[in-house]
């Protein structure tokens, strides 16, 4: 009898891990993948910035820097925060742009204008993806600010609209761009590292100085209803790319786990008096994901504990290890840092490489695309450069009629975390599946490619 209850209880936990089946929709008749899409070049970018907050004005004045970029167009809710965005056009003696503000409706004005090529989307994430399947519709190419998508339905519409008209949907993962991310892309591709085994990413940013500059309180709002990673494109994107996810691998499923929430229900009762008995979004979440050539990701979300700010990057190689948060640093199998192993208790021998040789081996791997913008990217910044890199690209692969750095896949395999690890954590921890945004052209493409 015992022997047979173990069984059956073996059984019965065996189904219960299968992981949890997530529908792709059929692709619609006529529509073919945008894998490595390239389309008609525009020398000259003529570009409209939507949302002009937090994010957008920066994003406006890193443009004014790139030659072949003409800014046509600037819309906001709020008429100060427009006629700011144009004061940054004037003072780099450029002319004023188009102006549209006054109510949450006035985008659609915006992507329907004849004379856009660009859509830039930095308003907040609910509408992201709203705003890009319009641009889309409306002929334009889209640049749409992270997450660009919160939902599965979103995911797909974005998916199929881009599919549909043929136009770029690229979505802004600033992370990708930073520069120790790029040098180790580059080492991986290379074959220093040997093949990646798994990767870690994270976003850990205490918000508390920060959530009351959200309009309208809406990002607080987004994590108090919705459970799971909210914010996971940092830590995942640089990561993907390294494991050349839908150019070679493909996220099969993913497993989330997380803590109680703590720091936002106290925030929220000592600005506000209100007693949260309902927030979702617990202190700390923890995602593990495994690819279909048998490698693993760790994602991790947490922008309430007070800890620095980290984003992990880290990728464990069969011949190397690189690390970015907290201390950037190598360690390659062959280097004498390894040890010799006369000594298995010297834990000191297996250590990053020296600085003065971590330098020179960035220096040497260095990213062909960062070499010519290195000094302007840093001079003109956004994050230490790595915006200016990112907008950069974007309008240089635009002009030339070159595949982008990163399309529509990716904007969906990373922003599909939002909702799978709120269906992982609400069936208590369940395994669910990752689908094939491609829907099945992940193994068309050999690796990532930056087109030069």
């Amino acid at each position: 009898m015992l022997i047979g209850f173990c069984l059956l209880g073996c059984q019965e936990t065996s189904r219960q891990q299968l992981p949890i089946s997530v529908s792709v929709p059929e692709r619609p008749a006529g529509q073919t993948d945008v894998l490595n899409l390239a389309c008609e070049p525009v020398p000259e970018v003529r570009v409209a910035f939507i949302g002009l907050g937090m994010r957008g004005p920066g994003a406006v004045r890193r443009m004014t820097y790139i030659p072949g970029v003409k800014i046509v167009a600037l819309c906001d809710v709020e008429e100060s925060r427009t006629k700011a965005a144009n004061e940054i056009l004037t003072e780099r003696g450029l002319p004023k742009a188009q102006e549209f503000y006054g109510d949450t409706a006035v985008w659609r004005k915006v992507t329907a204008l004849p004379d856009v090529d660009l859509v830039y989307v930095a308003t907040d994430w609910r509408t992201h993806a709203m705003m890009g399947v319009q641009a889309m519709k409306d002929g334009k190419h889209v640049a749409i600010e992270v997450p660009a998508a919160m939902s599965m339905d979103e995911i797909w519409a974005l998916v199929n609209t881009s599919e549909q008209t043929r136009k770029h949907c690229m979505q802004l993962e600033n992370c990708v761009y930073d520069f120790f991310e790029l040098t180790t892309l580059n080492m991986v591709q290379h074959g220093l590292l040997g093949e990646v085994l798994h990767g870690e990413g994270a976003y850990i940013h205490g918000l508390q100085p920060y959530w009351n500059q959200y309009w309208n309180n809406w990002r607080m709002d987004f994590n108090r209803k919705h459970r799971g990673d909210v914010y996971p494109t940092h830590g995942l994107g640089p990561v993907c790319l390294a494991m050349n996810i839908h150019r070679g691998d493909k996220m099969n499923y993913l497993v989330s786990v997380d803590t109680k929430a703590v720091g936002n229900p106290a925030f929220i009762k000592e600005s506000t008096g209100e007693e949260v008995k309902d927030f979702r979004n617990g202190e700390h979440t923890c995602t593990l994901i495994r690819t279909e050539k048998g490698h693993s990701i760790l994602i991790e979300h947490n922008v309430t504990s007070p800890r620095p700010y980290n984003r992990m990057f880290q990728l464990t190689g069969t011949k190397g290890f690189a690390n970015k948060y907290p201390i950037e640093g190598y360690l390659i199998a062959h280097d004498k840092n390894i040890g010799d192993g006369s000594n298995y208790e010297n834990l000191e021998e297996h250590v990053f490489m020296s600085e003065e040789e971590k330098t020179a081996l960035m220096e040497e791997y260095k990213h062909p695309i960062v070499k010519d913008i290195e000094t302007l990217a840093k001079e003109v910044g956004g994050h230490g450069g790595m915006d200016f890199i990112m907008d950069y690209r974007l309008i240089y692969c635009l002009q030339r009629g070159l595949p982008l750095d990163m399309d529509v896949y990716d904007l969906a395999e990373w922003c599909s975390l939002i909702p799978l690890t709120e269906i992982s954590l609400d069936n208590n921890s369940a395994p669910v599946e990752v689908p094939d945004f491609t829907r099945g052209a992940w193994n068309k493409l050999s690796s990532v490619q930056f087109a030069q």
